[in-house]
């Protein structure tokens, strides 16, 4: 799962492009050859001696820290991922590192990146698994340093490779969240209001690129017209930031409508969006631009003539 919908490893590996090729390429980069098979299929049986006490003392550090403690309190759950955990460890001495074994492990930093789970703290994973797994190799073979090196550069070079699938399904997934969180501003609504007569206040909300920026653009002319306006709000107060396409944009709607016989004022301009305009050189002495929507309604009711007088009360004393 990735968000609220379901991806699986293949497609996972189908969406990152993740081909034989790409992984015959990344197995290059790391010069993880045949040797390095035969290397860690060699040591399955030393894997599953200390597989458990591994990944018992992985768990111990993980849930020293607060910060990590917190994704395991129910004891289930972390039973369950305990589990996952040591099937993930044996695998890696399990020979068959194909596209089969690359999409388990899409699969697996997909889970992780969709619970919340830190990068940090999922290649701080890795770095455990490394020093556990050197400790104990030193140990085993004692008398034969030079193959317990040789077949700890193996795990590192395989282990890399799971590093960099990792980190593709974290930005993947991330990539995608920003996306789709893009593509629901872009569907909010922007609504023309008309708030009295000859005026229309138009709220804008969350991100404007340059699609929803014409869209705007059309939607106020065609109500200019429709309610034969002559001063229209703009509140931008919602929206964080603009790029340069969008205030040119900007600029192209106040002088469209005032073509129409509209005046067009913006208000909320945050610190932001006036340092952008200034630094494309926008000319803001033909734009009329007040800090919050009511001082906007307040300079369009003057410019329509309007003329708002405080009732006055007089107090009475028996």
């Amino acid at each position: 799962m990735v968000g609220n919908r379901p991806e699986g490893g293949a497609q996972f590996a189908e969406t990152l492009e993740m081909t034989e090729q790409e992984l015959v390429q990344r197995k290059d980069f790391l010069e993880f050859g045949d040797a390095d098979v035969k290397a860690l299929t060699g040591v399955n049986d030393l894997a599953r001696r200390y597989a458990g006490s591994v990944i018992e003392d992985f768990y111990k550090h993980l849930l020293s820290f607060e910060d990590t403690n917190a994704f395991f309190k129910d004891p289930q759950v972390l039973q369950h991922v305990q589990n996952m955990q040591k099937e993930y460890f044996l695998r890696l001495t399990q020979g068959n590192y194909d596209l089969a074994y690359t999409q388990n492990r899409l699969k697996i930093g997909a889970i992780h990146e969709r619970i919340g789970l830190p990068i940090k703290s999922y290649l701080g994973m890795y770095n455990f698994y490394l020093r556990a797994v050197a400790t104990r190799l030193v140990e085993a073979y004692e008398k034969n340093p030079d193959q317990a090196w040789s077949v700890f550069l193996s795990l590192m070079k395989l282990t890399f490779l799971d590093i960099g699938l990792a980190i593709d399904t974290y930005i993947y997934s991330r990539e995608r969240t920003i996306r789709e969180q893009q593509e629901a501003i872009q569907e909010l609504p922007t609504p023309v209001l008309p708030f009295r007569e000859g005026l229309l206040i138009v709220p804008i909300i969350g991100l404007i690129d340059s699609q929803r920026a014409r869209q705007l653009t059309q939607q106020l002319l065609t109500s200019i017209r429709a309610n034969r306006a002559k001063v229209v709000v703009i509140d931008i107060t919602g929206v964080q930031s603009v790029d340069s396409r969008v205030a040119n944009h900007m600029v192209q709607t106040v002088e469209a409508a005032r073509l129409m016989g509209a005046t067009v004022i913006i208000a909320g301009v945050s610190p932001e969006i006036a340092q952008t305009m200034v630094t494309i050189g926008i000319d803001l002495g033909r734009i009329a631009t007040v800090g919050d929507l009511q001082s906007g309604i307040e300079r369009a009711e003057q410019v329509l003539g309007y003329k708002v007088l405080r009732e006055q009360t007089s107090a009475h004393v028996a």
